[in-house]
């Protein structure tokens, strides 16, 4: 077979963001639209192209397939050697990063908008793991959306006919070069994984009963693809206890942080430090003050923690937005996370409810709570921001106090974090707006990257509470005068028209 050149011309805006590139799915199917992002993430590897391997997998949504036999043919025609894929297409964010790890590919490509809606009249995506297994870097993403700029041509083998339906190797010869496809059954690997990392008896000895009550417990995959993995075994992560008792993902974070001592996979590697991204609440931060543990406060994005992992800096990690994971692999790992909490109860012997309400009798409790605005108009969205930077820059707002629903906080410091990778120096600016008061509660803005239109404002809200008599108090009622006043300095309501959030978590 040949490989064929096709002119084409660069489209706007394929800029990814904090996770790949997200857009409606009707903008990815126009012609060439897929096909340039692809050409471009594959020219960004440079010399590492010619003759590497490719993982290759994506959540199952509306135009997955397609997309999957058109990146093989391109890597195919740009001298890739190998592509590992998943059958049918399919494959979890968490599995595709083992893949790359267990099988040593060169990097992977991932068809997924991660929570974004499918379908259609939804969303689809496109992101770019790099050899670690790990989300790519700024450097990497800011080069290829470089060369979207400027592509004029891409590469193909319309020929080939690849067949992703059924477990097994395929050769071509594409350019008198040899070109293997290897279809897998990636859940089979990641289970084996997880056997590796979990006490399965002991699991399984908790969930059947083994003389005492059985656990029953719901695991609901909620349509996604991570639904065949818990099918054989028993991406985000929510955990619920008896009578929808709610676990937050930043106390969650916090509570695996101190049952570590459950999970035989850190009694085998020992742990390293624990990281978590800035919006998420400082519930983590407490248990590494106690274990002598290392703590980064990253940038929102799975990619932060990556350079800290590969540097043997970092065991445990987590963000407020449902997800946790390890440096088992270089994502975010639902599945793990509800497999770490089955151990630890197991090994506590207590309920969900026990063991959070216990943590916080140690620890104290971190209130935390993010209102999402979807969709907002950029216009409103671009000057809340630029207020916002104005007022962080202006020394006089220091020490003023705010008052709402009764309850007075003093402004201590203002910025806009940034963050400056430890391991290679690498400096990420602009990554929130930060109000701390003298308290240590916090409010912060963002404008958040994984939206495919429109601009998402993303508040978050948190607060420390010693007070035990106060920990079951509901986290809204707790925060709203911070709410009101972080609504109140932003005027987030009148510049975007918003009176409500989108959603509350």
């Amino acid at each position: 077979m040949q490989s064929v050149v096709i002119a084409t011309k660069p489209f706007e805006g394929q800029k990814p963001g904090t996770s790949g590139l997200r857009k409606a799915t009707k903008i990815f199917i126009q012609e060439h639209y897929t096909e340039n992002f692809v050409q471009c993430t594959l020219s960004a590897m440079g010399d590492k192209l010619n003759g590497c391997s490719l993982a290759l997998g994506g959540d199952g949504r509306f135009y997955g397939d397609e997309a999957s036999v058109k990146i093989i043919k391109m890597c195919a025609a740009n001298g890739v050697s190998k592509v590992i894929i998943g059958k049918d297409g399919i494959m979890s964010t968490p599995a595709l990063s083992c893949i790359i790890r267990k099988f040593k590919t060169d990097g992977g490509i991932i068809l997924t908008a991660s929570h974004n809606p499918g379908g259609l009249n939804a969303d689809f995506g496109i992101k770019f793991n790099t050899a670690n297994g790990g989300p790519a870097p700024a450097s990497v993403t800011d080069h290829i959306f470089e060369l979207t700029s400027t592509i004029s041509e891409y590469r193909s083998v319309p020929d080939m006919k690849p067949d992703i339906s059924s477990v097994g190797t395929q050769s071509f010869t594409v350019d008198g070069k040899p070109f293997t496809l290897q279809v897998i059954d990636s859940v089979q690997d990641y289970m084996e994984y997880m056997k590796e990392i979990f006490d399965f008896a002991a699991i399984k000895a908790l969930l059947s009963g083994s003389g005492a009550a059985k656990l029953e417990v719901l695991m609901n995959s909620m349509h996604g693809v991570v639904g065949p993995y818990v099918q054989r075994i028993l991406d985000r992560n929510m955990i619920l206890g008896k009578n929808g008792f709610f676990v937050s993902p930043c106390d969650s974070l916090a509570v695996i942080a101190a049952n570590l001592d459950a999970i035989p996979y850190f009694k085998k590697t020992g742990i390293k430090g624990f990281a978590r991204s800035m919006p998420t609440s400082a519930a983590v931060d407490r248990v590494a003050v106690e274990k002598g543990m290392e703590m980064f406060e990253v940038p929102t994005g799975w990619k932060f923690f990556g350079n800290l992992m590969d540097a043997g800096r970092l065991s445990l990690c987590g963000e407020e937005s449902f997800g946790t994971g390890s440096d088992h692999i270089r994502e975010k790992d639902g599945l793990w996370a509800a497999l770490a909490w089955l151990s630890i109860v197991a090994h506590r012997k207590m309920t969900v409810e026990q063991i959070l309400k216990d943590h916080w009798h140690k620890y104290g409790r971190n209130f935390f709570t993010r209102y999402d605005y979807e969709n907002v108009d950029m216009k409103g969205a671009d000057q809340m921001m630029v207020d916002l930077n104005a007022l962080i820059s202006d020394p006089s707002y220091i020490g003023r106090q705010y008052t709402q629903c009764g309850k007075s906080f003093t402004l201590a410091k203002t910025d806009n974090f940034e963050y400056t990778d430890p391991i290679d120096g690498s400096v990420s600016k602009n990554q929130g707006v930060r109000l701390i008061f003298s308290d240590g509660s916090r409010i912060v803005f963002r404008l958040s990257g994984t939206g495919s239109a429109g601009a998402t404002i993303r508040m978050y809200v948190d607060s420390y509470e010693s007070d035990e008599s106060k920990h079951l108090l509901d986290a809204q009622d707790m925060l709203k005068p911070l709410v009101e006043i972080a609504l109140s300095i932003s005027k987030l309501r009148e510049l975007t028209g918003r009176q409500k959030p989108t959603v509350i978590t």
